[in-house]
This record gives structure tokens, C-alpha cells and sequence, in this order.
């Protein structure tokens, strides 16, 4: 069969190109229908990061977050039409230890080889989960990231001693969001925070117990836990205010990404016996326990509606560069594509 591919072969440029596949056994064939654009999609896209690596990197697809209809299964796991979420991650190797997203070796979607931005993805069957037939499929386009949350969480409840009277969450972008609804609805005996540093965006975070501005905190306030989902710049002085208000022995949950180095005080750290630990991206199992919680608490699917800023309907590469132009723009929010080619 022959497959189109949307790459992207340099900062702001796609190009069609056409794959021929010849091997489809043990494979299913998914159609593309809703794809979501990440923030790691536009730093590609625009051009922002270091030239080594956009050398190295490009052509490729980008799109780590997506799902799918089936179209063929050779494997008879899936039938046709299926509606599939699609996991990036692709572990090439099994570690007693070591979780699949953590593995060296494994490659992931959009990052090391061609991600979701084509017309069918060519994928082993247990790279999918198959998807609750009236879920919203906008919603649905973006399970990698709440996948994510639900990942760092899972970690969190593992090492984390049984005080969580009080738990902050640093970050009112859209990790911030999932993680603090994700929270509150899991531990539903504890008290939610959200520290962040833009009114509007804090006003939809109304299912917590409450919000702050960063700089308008009391300096008597404690927290027995934090997860800090800021990234870039803001980590600096978002792990400095968590260090200092959080309480001793508890644990700060690092999610927000930077390209430079972030000092951390180590000292504070060690009178306190903090614990600090780091998640990135997930695997089956974490796309396996999202859909249950889709499935189990209907109404997170209501509050993630409110982070999808704009939908785009794709037929050609002109509606490819209008999304990730719409989606540059926008401070909050997903931009869902609906892929119609």
C-alpha cells in the first residue's frame, strides 16, 4: 500500500512524500481522524531547537498525540472501524526494572522517527487501546498527554507517605489543568491548589479548592506535596517556592520540561528530606488506566472540553501550517486537528 506523509523538513515547511509498505503482518492500519498539537510539535515547527538537532531530527511527521479508526487488522485484535488511541512510545526491549518510557533504546513518535501526521499509521497492535464507542474524539486526541498526569501520579501515590491533607500543583497551562483535575479527582479527601500566574487561565480552574497568583502567597502557607508542571524559565522559581512552603519529608513531582539547566536549592532540600523525582511521557499501562478513568468518572471528559481552544478541519498543507500558526498564537488551551485528507 502506499501511505502519505506529512513532513516536516524544515522549521515551517511540510512536504508530502510517499512510503510504499510492503510488510503489513502483525501490523493494523489506522486512518488518522483527530490529532492534537504539543508544545515539543512547535518547538520543532518553529524552528526552536538547537541546529544539531533539527539536523538530526528532520524530515519528520510530527504528532505524538492522536487517534484513529481501523481500517485493517492483520492481526485480528481490532475490527474494522475501531476508534484507537495511538501510544507514541515504542519500546524495542522488555526491563524488569525500568519502565518502557524510561528505556534508552525505545524510540518515540515525533521525536525519533515519524510521528501521526499521515494517512495511515502502520502500528503493532499493542501500540493501541481501543477507545469507549461515545467518548468525545477531541477530547480523546489528546489521552498521550493526560496519559502523561496520570503516569506522574501513579509514580507520586507509589513513594509518597499517606499525609496528602494538601497538595499544589505550580502551572495553570494544560498540564497544570490535568494534573490538578486528575488530582482532585483521585484523591478526593485532600485539598487541591493550583499556583499560577495569569488570572484568566486560573479562572477555569474552578473544580479545585482554591488558586493563587505566585507572587500573592502567604508566607505561612504549607503544602504536604507539590507536582511542579511549569517548564522552561518558570521551573526556577516555581521549585523555589515549592521548596520553600512545602513541608518536611514531602514530595515534589518535576513534569515541566526546560531546555536549560534549573538550579535547585539543594540545601533546603536536605533539612527538609525532600524527595524529588521526574516523569516523562508513559506507556500502555498509563494509557490503559486513562481510559478507565474516561470510563469511571464521566465527568473529566465535561472539564477537559474547556482546554480545547480550537478545532481545525486538515485537507491539504496550507490547513497543516494554519493550525500550528492558530495554536503558536493561543496562550491556553489544545488545537485539535480533524484530519480530513
Amino acid at each position: 500500500m502506499i501511505n502519505t506523509i506529512y513532513r516536516l523538513v524544515s522549521p515551517k515547511l511540510f512536504e508530502e512524500t510517499y512510503d510504499e509498505v510492503h510488510d503489513l503482518k502483525n501490523r493494523v492500519v489506522v486512518r488518522s481522524t483527530h490529532l492534537s498539537i504539543c508544545q515539543a510539535d512547535q518547538r520543532y515547527y518553529q524552528g526552536n531547537r538547537d541546529p544539531e538537532t533539527l539536523v538530526k531530527k528532520l524530515p519528520m511527521a510530527l504528532i505524538h498525540e492522536g487517534i484513529g479508526k481501523v481500517v485493517k487488522d492483520n492481526t485480528g485484535t481490532f475490527n474494522y472501524n475501531d476508534s484507537v488511541a495511538i501510544i507514541p512510545n515504542t519500546p524495542v526491549e522488555n526491563d524488569e526494572v525500568i519502565a518502557e518510557n524510561y528505556l534508552r533504546s525505545s524510540k518515540f513518535r515525533a521525536s525519533g522517527f515519524d510521528g501521526f501526521m499521515q494517512d495511515y499509521v502502520i502500528s503493532p497492535p499493542e501500540r493501541l487501546v481501543k477507545l469507549p464507542k461515545n467518548i468525545n474524539k477531541e477530547v480523546a486526541s489528546f489521552t498521550e498527554l493526560v496519559s502523561v498526569s496520570v503516569h506522574a501520579i501513579n509514580r507520586f501515590s507509589s513513594i509518597s507517605h499517606k499525609r496528602k491533607n494538601k497538595i499544589g500543583v505550580w502551572g495553570d497551562g494544560n498540564v497544570g489543568y490535568i494534573t490538578s483535575l486528575l488530582l482532585k479527582i483521585l484523591y478526593p479527601k485532600s485539598e487541591v491548589f493550583t499556583f499560577g500566574v495569569h488570572d484568566e487561565k486560573l479562572s477555569l480552574f474552578g473544580f479545585v479548592d482554591d488558586v493563587f497568583k505566585v507572587n500573592e502567597v502567604s508566607s505561612n502557607f504549607c503544602i504536604d506535596h507539590a507536582f511542579e508542571c511549569v517548564g522552561g524559565t518558570g521551573s526556577i522559581s516555581a521549585t523555589d517556592q515549592i521548596i520553600d512552603i512545602i513541608n518536611p519529608e514531602g514530595i515534589i513531582s518535576l513534569l515541566g520540561v526546560s531546555e536549560y539547566p534549573i538550579p535547585v536549592n539543594t540545601r533546603m532540600i536536605l533539612e527538609k528530606g525532600l524527595y524529588l523525582f521526574g516523569s516523562s511521557r508513559s506507556g500502555r499501562s498509563d494509557f490503559l488506566e486513562t481510559i478507565q478513568i474516561f470510563e469511571r468518572y464521566p465527568k473529566i471528559i465535561s472539564y477537559l472540553e474547556n482546554i480545547i481552544n480550537d478545532t481545525i478541519r486538515v485537507r491539504d498543507l496550507k490547513d497543516i501550517n494554519k493550525a500550528f500558526e492558530r495554536d503558536f498564537n493561543s496562550d491556553f488551551g489544545k488545537t485539535v486537528l480533524i484530519w480530513d485528507k
